[in-house]
């Protein structure tokens, strides 16, 4: 095992780091990392403010019931992208959260993925996929150990799995032995208060896509997690499309609406300023920063999560230049 992450944080030290990150080169398409594109997409990060960055990709199974998660095939970005990646974040002072992720091939959201409760012969099953997803984990974990990335994001909004807390828990210890960083596990928006082997990580993180004007609300719920855990937490994604009707349906990235910066904008400065009233949230991993950003001038007319350019990339600059001063 090589040297493993750079930065080995205390119980103490991760209880007081602030998280302002942007998560950066979904879904991860083979050729697109390594390119121009992509080393001027991640070099504008650290003038956002930011410090941390979530590299995210996609590796796919057929349908939410396969049981094989088919990583080293196309689109998936290849090892040797990831490592750049990696690097190339590194080399910018950013610290690394390596977020490998399953999809499916035919569409499904991967909060579906699922089978009976119980095994039954001839049918697929938990034993099946978690062994395959246990194979995919632990080859990006190795890969974490050996780049020195400060965290590895275990799993990502896998709504119908977190019920399977025996596997769970199995599957991180074996990670814990390949890799020595922080561990954490994205559960979906709702689901912090239904997941229920929080112990197993090292910090709590969900996605935040609550509407505008939710929020403390939503934050009161997740606090009690939080209390009752005695963990440190973050938002491992949360942002809204610059689009009209988005403030109100964050999640919903096929909503139907114009482009609108203000949308985006509003919902920004709700959301950055209710939870700063909550020592407790310690910061984000904001969705999303493409590997190959449009320019700036054509910023108004880009409706998707991406903030460069548009009127949010201030709101979330002054914030994040505020948790770092």
């Amino acid at each position: 095992m090589s040297a493993g992450p750079s930065a080995q944080f205390s119980p103490a030290q991760l209880r007081a780091e602030q998280f302002c990150g942007m998560t950066w080169g979904w879904t991860g398409i083979r050729g697109t990392w390594g390119t121009d594109a992509a080393t001027a997409s991640m070099s504008e990060l650290p003038g956002l403010g930011a410090n941390w960055v979530g590299i995210a990709f996609g590796a796919l199974q057929a349908t939410a019931q396969s049981t094989v998660i088919d990583y080293r095939a196309e689109p998936t970005v290849t090892d040797d992208e990831v490592r750049w990646a990696i690097r190339e974040a590194q080399g910018l002072g950013l610290r690394v959260c390596l977020k490998p992720v399953v999809n499916v091939a035919d569409g499904t959201w991967r909060a579906f993925i699922g089978f009976f409760d119980d095994e039954v012969p001839g049918e697929p099953g938990w034993t099946a996929w978690f062994a395959s997803y246990r194979e995919f984990l632990l080859h990006y974990a190795e890969i974490a150990q050996e780049e020195g990335c400060e965290m590895f994001c275990v799993g990502c909004e896998m709504v119908q799995t977190d019920k399977r807390a025996a596997e769970w828990r199995a599957l991180i210890a074996d990670v814990r032995d390949v890799y020595t960083g922080i561990l954490t596990y994205n559960c979906d928006k709702y689901q912090e208060d239904r997941v229920t082997w929080w112990d197993a990580v090292d910090i709590i993180s969900s996605s935040g896509y609550y509407p505008q004007g939710d929020w403390d609300t939503q934050l009161d719920r997740i606090e009690a997690v939080v209390r009752r855990e005695g963990k440190p937490f973050f938002f491992m994604e949360s942002g809204c499309p610059s689009r009209l009707g988005s403030a109100a349906r964050p999640n919903d990235w096929n909503l139907v609406g114009e482009p609108s910066e203000k949308e985006q904008a509003d919902w920004y400065s709700d959301m950055l300023q209710t939870c700063a009233r909550r020592e407790w949230v310690q910061g984000f991993m904001l969705w999303d920063w493409p590997a190959k950003l449009y320019s700036r001038e054509n910023a108004h007319s880009n409706d998707d999560y991406c903030i460069f350019g548009k009127a949010a990339e201030a709101i979330v600059q002054e914030e994040y230049l505020r948790r770092t001063s």
